[in-house]
């Protein structure tokens, strides 16, 4: 090949070498598609110029993703059909049993406690905190209580009693009935009480029994806050 002299006019000077386009529209959509996952991970501020997209391609990916989330959220919906029918199902055809509240703290358990029997539990939680019933029953006590301040006690079909103590304010009355997870009051620190919580007491022929035990063979843990009914829907 010639080797070109110093002296001979530059052809090429000042001009700008463009690019060679793709040989054809099908290479273009192909690299678009390849490259499509990756403009969808990499969010809207990764995307090229509009120019250099094939529209076509852009629309199907956009169609795919608005598919993909409809599918999710049916099996969502779904999902949560399923737990709301077997929770629907546990409390019409199982003897239920519900924790009294949720989020509280365990403290002073059932026992002898500065040389007296303790003869309940207490949960403690802000004062205004919601509690529920832990089965049905008659409310048979709704109101001040003594040492237990503002009280509800409720009876349950087999006889044993529920006495929840301690309550800034009560939601139900004497003579009514209420189901598990019915609200009958709002934690409080009325009577004899060292701070706001609940105090839960069980009471079988008219003598308080270790409510820990006694619900534990009823499917509830109240010192690791564990329902039965939930925990047979959750490991499903």
């Amino acid at each position: 090949m010639r080797q070109r002299l110093s002296s001979e006019p530059d052809r090429y000077r000042g001009r700008r070498r463009v690019p060679t386009p793709p040989r054809s529209r099908y290479a273009a959509v192909v690299t678009t598609a390849f490259v499509g996952a990756g403009i969808v991970a990499l969010g809207a501020n990764a995307l090229p110029d509009a120019k250099s997209v094939s529209p076509s391609v852009l629309d199907e990916l956009k169609q795919a993703s608005i598919t993909s989330q409809d599918a999710a959220a049916r099996a969502d919906a779904a999902d949560r059909a399923t737990r709301d029918s077997r929770v629907a199902k546990a409390g019409t055809e199982q003897d239920v049993w519900l924790l009294p509240l949720q989020g509280y703290d365990f403290n002073s358990p059932y026992g002898m406690r500065w040389g007296k029997l303790h003869t309940g539990v207490d949960l403690v939680a802000p004062e205004g905190t919601p509690y529920v019933a832990i089965h049905s029953g008659t409310v048979t006590k709704a109101g001040w209580f003594g040492g237990y301040g503002y009280a509800v006690i409720v009876q349950h079909p087999d006889g044993s009693e529920a006495i929840y103590g301690h309550s800034s304010a009560v939601s139900v009355q004497e003579g009514q009935q209420v189901k598990a997870g019915d609200q009958l009051g709002l934690v409080g620190n009325t009577g004899h009480s060292y701070g706001s919580h609940l105090h839960l007491e069980i009471h079988v022929n008219g003598q308080p029994l270790d409510p820990v035990p006694w619900l534990e063979d009823r499917g509830v843990d109240i010192k690791l806050q564990v329902e039965a009914i939930y925990s047979e829907v959750a490991a499903s």
